[in-house]
């Protein structure tokens, strides 16, 4: 075995191309040839360096649930609310699902996803090997998705200008600090479970595994640590494997993926109308009680001149569910019809999808501020409408129907139109033979 054949392998999660891992240059980015995904980027950053972010993001993090986001004044009475006054109220005001969808997003799951990057940066700095390290990673990779800080803090923002206009509203030290802990989180986005098991293999407290391409093999990588491993070429792409290092479940293919994406992306569409249709707030005064939907609030914010904070919510509440939506029943469509023009294109919308995707939670944070800043008893309460609980639904259903969906089933139609698929399998590739990384320097 030579030495280019002991470089550990990585596979492109969008195309599933397979590529040899090397060592790159600062400020390169190593890009799948084939379908041009990032595979992976050139890192500064000690594990050393990772841990001091981490535990800053934590205090951080302190800080700001610890100390009001904003204060609202109304003739003499001064009313104050941080994330968890706002989870609190609409708690108590009887509107659970939205209290919990809020509670866990902006406030449980970011914790944990701190404190399990704390838990595994440690022991890896000093060249140990973490204890629970596999089911660590496991559950990482869960939480990332669903950890919307800088969402909340963007809604903040909202909050302020929407109650600007009706009192005196103030941010506090709470605001600065969530902006300060985007920033953290946002750098510490890159430390993905990937990069942290890359991280452990050069520590070399994980060991490394090759797997030897051959005609009767393909190659495919485990979606919690990311090692690639053969499989039988004749087996059913979606039979249940375990990976050989982390012992997560692993198939060729995900299982059902068109019916499971189908299935909730059609959920997400029910839910869609009274999220339209139902007011997300409800306002009750001295001057009497009125409801607002998504598009209420938005119209309301434009004719208060706040055009710029008016087209955010749109973007945010309106547009990106619904390019959500019509993206992925397109995607849905085109590998249902079997189609292998645009793969590229198709690949860059899936990526926006999900990108986008937790940022419709923008109104739901809105609403629940709202209700804390302006929680003046006998004189004016704010409350979550069932359209902010349909919403959250929305949203939800939809990040779900993102993941379910295989994008690398439409790049094997390429395969099965353009190559030949009996020819021996090469140590750079699994079902065909795979190009070198491109490297972009950036």
């Amino acid at each position: 075995m030579t030495d280019a054949d002991r470089q550990p392998l990585i596979e492109c999660e969008h195309c599933a191309s397979i590529y040899r891992r090397h060592q790159l240059e600062p400020g390169e980015t190593a890009n799948c040839a084939r379908c041009g995904a990032t595979l992976w980027r050139y890192s500064g950053l000690t594990l050393s360096n990772w841990l001091a972010l981490a535990i800053s993001a934590l205090i951080i993090f302190g800080v700001a649930n610890a100390y009001p986001v904003a204060s609202m004044s109304v003739q003499g009475m001064v009313q104050q609310a941080s994330l968890l006054d706002a989870i609190s109220i609409t708690w108590r005001q009887g509107h659970y699902i939205v209290a919990i969808m809020t509670g866990l997003a902006g406030f449980a799951l970011p914790l944990l996803q701190l404190t399990v990057l704390l838990w595994v940066l440690g022991p890896l700095s000093r060249g140990s090997e973490p204890a629970g390290f596999h089911g660590a990673m496991r559950l990482l990779g869960l939480l990332r998705p669903w950890c919307m800080v800088p969402v909340f803090l963007l809604g903040v923002l909202v909050a302020v200008v929407k109650l600007a206009g009706m009192a005196a509203v103030s941010p506090g030290i709470g605001l600065a600090a969530f902006g300060v802990l985007t920033i953290l989180l946002t750098m510490l986005g890159r430390l993905t479970p990937h990069v942290l098991w890359r991280y452990a293999e050069s520590a070399g407290v994980v060991p490394i595994h090759v797997p030897q391409a051959g005609p009767d093999v393909v190659l495919t990588g485990c979606h919690v640590c990311g090692q690639v491993q053969a499989l039988a070429r004749d087996g059913d792409p979606e039979e249940e494997h375990h990976c050989v290092r982390c012992h997560a479940v692993v198939h060729y293919r995900k299982p059902d993926h068109l019916a499971r994406t189908w299935a909730l992306l059609l959920a997400a569409v029910v839910f869609y109308i009274p999220a339209n249709v139902l007011p997300v707030m409800k306002v009750s005064s001295v001057l009497g009680d009125s409801a607002h939907t998504i598009l209420g609030g938005v119209v309301e914010l434009w004719n208060m001149g706040s055009w710029d904070i008016a087209l955010i919510v749109f973007i945010a509440s309106v547009a990106v569910p619904l390019t959500k939506l019509l993206a992925l029943i397109l995607l849905l469509l085109t590998e249902q019809w079997r189609s292998t023009t645009n793969l590229r294109p198709r690949t860059r919308l899936y990526e926006m999808v999900e990108f986008i995707g937790q940022w419709s939670m923008l109104d739901v944070f809105v609403v629940i501020l709202l209700a804390a800043l302006a929680d003046f008893q006998g004189l004016m309460e704010i409350s979550a409408g069932g359209g902010a609980a349909a919403f959250g639904v929305v949203v939800i259903l939809t990040m779900l129907s993102a993941m379910s969906f295989d994008l690398r089933r439409s790049w094997d139609l390429e395969d099965a139109s353009e190559l030949d698929l009996e020819r021996p399998a090469i140590a750079d590739g699994g079902r065909r033979p795979a190009p070198t990384a491109g490297t972009e320097v950036g």
